[in-house]
C-alpha cells in the first residue's frame, strides 16, 4: 500500500479514536451537574448525552473548517499525514492520562497544542497560520472568563426570581428543568467538540491528496458523530465526580444556571466557527454560579488544580507531539 494512503488511513482511525475518548472524557462535563443533583441517573444521563451529541455533531461544520485550515494550511504542509498522526497520538495520550487521574483537562487545548507542536517540529514556526492560530487561542483563553461572569450573572438572576419562593419546591421543579438543560448542554457540546475530529480528518484527506477543498464530507461528519456518541455511551464517571461534586455542592438551581450559561457560550462559539474548550466553559460556569451563591462554597483548591491543568495542557501536548513526530519520521 502507498505510504501516504496508509498514513491517511491511520490518521482517520486515530481521529475517530480521539473523538471516542473525547466522548467519555469531555461529555462527562456536560452531564455532571444533572447527575450530581439527581435530576438524572448516570445511565440515563449518559445515553441522553450520547444521542444529543450525535445530533449536535451532524448539525454544523464551521468549527471543523476552522480546525482544518486556521492552525496550519494543509495545502502547504509537507509530510502532512505524519504531522497529523503525531498530533493525534499526543492528544490521545494526554487525554488518557488526565482521564485516568480524573482531571477535567481540555481536549481542545490538547488537540490544538499537538497540531501546532507537530507542525513546528516538522517545518519550523513559520508553518503556523499565526492569524488563525491566535484567533483560536483567544477563544480558548477568553471563553472561561466569559463563562465565569455569565454563570455569576445567571445565578444572581435565579436568586432574584426565586427570592420569595419555597426553596425545596423550587429545587424540585428545577430538577425537571435540568433534564432539558442537560440535553441542551450535550447538544451544544456535539456542535463544537465533535467537529474538531472532523477538521483533523479533512486535513488528512487534503494532505494525502484525496481532497482538494475544505468541505467536510458527509461520511466524515457521520463517522465522527458516531464515534463521539459511542464514547459518550461508555461514560466518564471519574470526570462527573470531579466536576459535579468536588468544585462545589450543586443543587438543582445551581446546575440549571451553570448548564444554561455554558450551553449559551459554547453554542455562540459554534456559530462564530470558533473551537472552545467545553471543559473550561462548564467548569468556569460552575465556579461563577458558586461565587454568586457563596464564595466560600467553591472548593478553590480543586478549582486551582483544574486551572493548572488548563495552563500546562497546551505546552505539554505541543512538546509531546513534537517528540512523537520526530520518532515517526525515523520510522517512515
Amino acid at each position: 500500500m502507498d505510504t501516504i494512503l496508509f498514513l491517511t488511513i491511520l490518521v482517520i482511525i486515530f481521529a475517530l479514536a480521539f473523538d471516542f475518548i473525547n466522548g467519555f472524557h469531555d461529555t462527562a462535563n456536560a452531564i455532571a451537574t444533572s447527575v450530581s443533583t439527581r435530576a438524572l441517573t448516570p445511565r440515563t444521563a449518559v445515553y441522553m448525552a450520547a444521542i444529543m451529541n450525535f445530533i449536535g455533531a451532524l448539525t454544523f461544520t464551521g468549527v471543523a473548517k476552522t480546525i482544518s485550515k486556521d492552525i496550519v494550511d494543509p495545502f502547504m504542509l509537507e509530510n502532512g499525514s505524519l504531522v497529523i498522526l503525531a498530533a493525534l497520538i499526543a492528544g490521545i495520550a494526554w487525554n488518557l492520562i488526565t482521564w485516568y487521574y480524573g482531571i477535567p483537562s481540555s481536549s481542545s487545548h490538547a488537540l490544538i497544542g499537538s497540531i501546532a507542536g507537530a507542525a513546528i517540529s516538522a517545518a519550523g514556526f513559520g508553518i503556523l497560520n499565526w492569524g488563525g492560530f491566535l484567533k483560536i487561542l483567544e477563544a480558548l483563553i477568553f471563553s472561561p472568563f466569559i463563562a465565569l461572569i455569565v454563570g455569576f450573572l445567571m445565578m444572581s438572576i435565579f436568586k432574584v426570581v426565586l427570592k420569595n419562593r419555597n426553596l425545596f419546591k423550587a429545587n424540585k421543579r428545577i430538577r425537571y428543568l435540568q433534564i432539558g438543560t442537560a440535553a441542551l448542554q450535550a447538544f451544544t457540546h456535539g456542535t463544537n467538540d465533535a467537529q474538531k475530529a472532523m477538521g483533523i480528518m479533512t486535513m488528512a484527506l487534503i494532505a494525502g491528496g484525496l481532497q482538494t477543498g475544505d468541505d467536510i464530507q458527509l461520511w466524515v461528519r457521520v463517522s465522527a458523530a458516531a464515534a463521539m456518541g459511542l464514547g459518550t455511551s461508555i461514560g466518564g464517571y471519574k470526570i462527573i465526580k470531579t466536576v459535579g461534586t468536588k468544585i462545589m455542592k450543586i443543587r438543582p438551581v445551581n446546575g440549571a444556571a451553570a448548564d444554561l450559561s455554558s450551553a449559551g457560550i459554547i453554542f455562540g462559539a459554534t456559530l462564530l466557527h470558533l473551537p472552545v474548550s467545553t471543559t473550561h466553559v462548564i467548569s468556569s460556569a460552575i465556579m461563577g454560579v458558586g461565587t454568586a451563591q457563596r464564595v466560600r462554597g467553591v472548593n478553590w483548591g480543586v478549582a486551582k488544580r483544574i486551572v493548572m491543568t488548563w495552563i500546562i495542557t497546551l505546552p505539554v501536548s505541543a512538546t509531546l507531539a513534537a517528540i512523537v513526530y520526530q520518532l515517526l519520521a525515523l520510522i517512515f
